[in-house]
């Protein structure tokens, strides 16, 4: 494996600051700082939408199940739709804070 370079996720001075002062505060910071390091490896719903789209082109052209198909096609239903609910849980905070 010699020459594979991995991804590292560090913290910048600004977060390792912010978690100095919970933790001086007696506050837990282990979870803050996870929530920092793994805020870049999540994936948009539209981003998992088009990887899934993907996915049935490719199905499609290689003559997989219909089964496995319309399994591929229901969770882009559950996507879609807890996409829509946090649009619309946006709009309602949104209407509130104004």
């Amino acid at each position: 494996m010699s020459g594979v370079k991995r991804k590292r996720n560090v913290l910048n001075v600004k977060q390792k600051l912010e978690i100095l002062q919970k933790l001086d505060n007696g506050e837990s910071a282990s979870t803050d700082a996870e929530d920092v390091l793994n805020e870049g490896n999540a994936i948009s719903h539209s981003a998992a939408l088009q990887s899934a789209e993907t996915l049935l082109d490719y199905m499609g052209q290689r003559g997989f199940d219909y089964g496995d198909i319309t399994a591929v096609r229901e969770r882009c239903a559950d996507i879609q739709q807890e996409m829509n609910k946090q649009q619309k849980q946006r709009r309602i905070t949104d209407f509130f804070k104004q």
